[in-house]
């Protein structure tokens, strides 16, 4: 590095550029979260022709919606990029996110419009998602082409910061609106958040429209050597797609997969399995993430002089050997009554193996009606660990605690009032038979230990940073020019939607199967490892190309 290089300002079109990215980025964050914040009461309002535990399924389906159809907005705005350019594409990208959101807080509910608000509220969804999978590509492109080569991480490590901010805004936004509102938040002010977007919106556009084109862009422009087809170019010739599947394995899974463990597989495991009250979990995350966040920056800076790919493969290495005693010391010190109740007091669920399904049920209207299937989630949904037994073929499934046998029931062929009453029966009878072996119903707030919790919730995160800071320069650097945009965004969002979308309903099903509340964590772990492995094989160091030449050699980051 030469000493110019090294003692490189940023100049203020360069703050310009990272700011107007970044605050554009945070606001679609904003409005994306907005939805799943407020799933319960979006489900009261759009979905109330049918009862309210199914109206708040269907609006988590609804959320899901724009998790799914990311990858598509990425080959849809992703072709834009190539095409067009990276500054337009974006511009339109936020202008969908921004409308549509705006558009939710004047949407009619289903009692004023009936059916037809439901399928207007998921259409919007999927212009969100769709406008978000065009958004982070051209973001984290854009940013990188205007970068010096010594600085390409550094920058490009704010665009990383933008969903934990954007996340924290919209629940901002939300707490004030409750206070203002009080008790007519679930009536009309809910709305407020949604039609706040537009003045967001505004600042955002107002922001993006003074910026110039990338650099990288318009000297293709200027030569003639944009691609045609970008997506064809990308994904149907083998000399390409072969790169696109090596960022997906050896570098993407295994990022997303510590991502959502880091920042929401332990939200889920410190409310629902170790049952520490909401707020206090809540709190204690977001305190985590303020710490953390810095490391976003300091990590993709370090990137610039010692590359992306230790850091990153680092970061899966270390999540992978690590995440099962963090768990478990997150049991010590958050649930310590717990932790030694499963000791004292272990539990077996005793049952014929073949009546067991493994509980997969990613949107929510799966039933596990067999006795088996019914005493596992019973457990699992109250945090506690179990071994397993093989009963003869046919036997009704029961749970032994201590000397007591609790036996579960046949939900298959019951009515609903049936099920309800015999679920009811069950579950009073599991519930003072494990209260009376020594389990808490919740996390004792006396005896939660609050500094060690924050200290390991801290560490998830900087994992995070690991492997997030430095990525965004790493999958730009990956591609060359004319397909850059289109080749990143669509590997980013396979990786990050649906890999890591779907670690929370995999986790459950993991643990509902083995018995173990850690045994979910395999889901991450296998994935980190796998991620490590391609990386550290197929996956070579990128900080030195030069993104601003059409004629990236593939096979010299290969």
């Amino acid at each position: 590095m030469t000493v110019a290089a090294k003692k490189h300002v940023i100049t203020k079109e360069e703050r310009k550029v990272i700011f107007a990215s970044s605050l554009g980025t945070v606001f679609e964050w904003y409005d994306f979260y907005l939805y799943g914040s407020l799933a319960a009461v979006i489900g009261k309002q759009f979905f109330s022709g049918v009862n309210e535990t199914t109206a708040f399924i269907f609006a988590l389906m609804a959320f899901a919606a724009g998790f799914a159809v990311r990858p598509f907005g990425a080959l849809v705005f992703g072709r834009l990029g190539d095409l067009v350019g990276r500054k337009y594409t974006f511009l339109v990208t936020i202008m969908i996110m921004g409308l549509s959101t705006f558009v939710v807080g004047l949407l009619p509910s289903y009692a004023s419009i009936g059916i037809a608000a439901p399928i207007i509220l998921i259409s919007l969804r999927m212009l969100q998602g769709l406008a978000l999978g065009g958004e982070y590509g051209g973001a984290a492109t854009y940013v990188a082409e205007h970068a010096p080569r010594n600085k390409r991480g550094a920058f490009t490590a704010w665009i990383q910061t933008t969903a934990t901010l954007g996340l924290f805004l919209s629940l901002i936004v939300i707490l004030l609106t409750r206070n203002f509102t009080g008790a007519d938040f679930d009536v009309w002010g809910w709305r407020i958040p949604f039609l706040v977007s537009i003045l967001l919106l505004g600042v955002s556009l107002w922001i993006r429209l003074s910026l110039s084109e990338s650099p990288a862009f318009v000297k293709m422009k200027a030569e003639g050597t944009t691609s045609k087809a970008p997506i064809s170019e990308s994904f149907g010739q083998w000399k390409n797609l072969r790169f696109v599947l090596i960022a997906l394995f050896g570098l993407v899974v295994g990022q997303a997969v510590v991502w959502y463990t880091g920042q929401f597989y332990a939200l889920f495991f410190l409310t629902k399995t170790l049952m520490v009250d909401a707020q206090t979990a809540n709190l204690l995350i977001a305190a985590s993430l303020i710490i953390a966040t810095p490391f976003f920056v300091v990590f993709g800076s370090l990137s610039d002089r010692i590359g992306r790919k230790p850091i990153i493969m680092a970061g899966c290495l270390i999540a992978a050997l690590t995440y099962f005693p963090i768990f478990k010391g997150l049991t010590h010190f958050a649930n310590p009554a717990l932790e030694v109740a499963q000791q004292k007091s272990p539990i077996t669920v005793i049952a014929d193996p073949a009546t067991c399904t493994f509980q997969f049920d990613p949107v929510g209207k799966a039933k596990f009606l067999s006795s088996c299937d019914i005493a596992k989630g019973a457990l699992v949904k109250s945090g506690i660990s179990y071994e397993n037994e093989a009963a003869p073929a046919g036997t009704v499934a029961s749970i032994k605690v201590g000397e007591k046998i609790i036996a579960s029931f046949e939900g298959g062929g019951l009515d609903k009032d049936a099920f309800k009453a015999q679920s009811k029966e069950f579950g009073d009878a599991l519930t003072a038979s494990i209260k009376e072996a020594g389990y808490p119903a919740k996390a004792d707030p006396n005896h939660i230990d609050y500094p060690m919790v924050l200290l390991l919730l801290t560490l998830l995160v900087v994992y995070v940073t690991m492997v997030y800071g430095p990525i965004a320069a790493m999958l730009v650097e990956f591609f060359p020019t004319r397909i850059r945009y289109t080749s990143m965004s669509l590997p980013y969002h396979i990786g990050n939607g649906w890999f890591g979308g779907f670690l929370p309903t995999v986790a459950f099903a993991l643990v509902a199967w083995k018995g173990d509340i850690y045994f979910g964590l395999w889901y991450p772990v296998g994935f980190a490892l796998m991620t490590f492995v391609i990386g550290m094989i197929f996956v070579k160091e990128t900080n030195h190309v030069d993104i601003h030449s059409n004629s990236v050699d593939l096979e010299s980051v290969r």
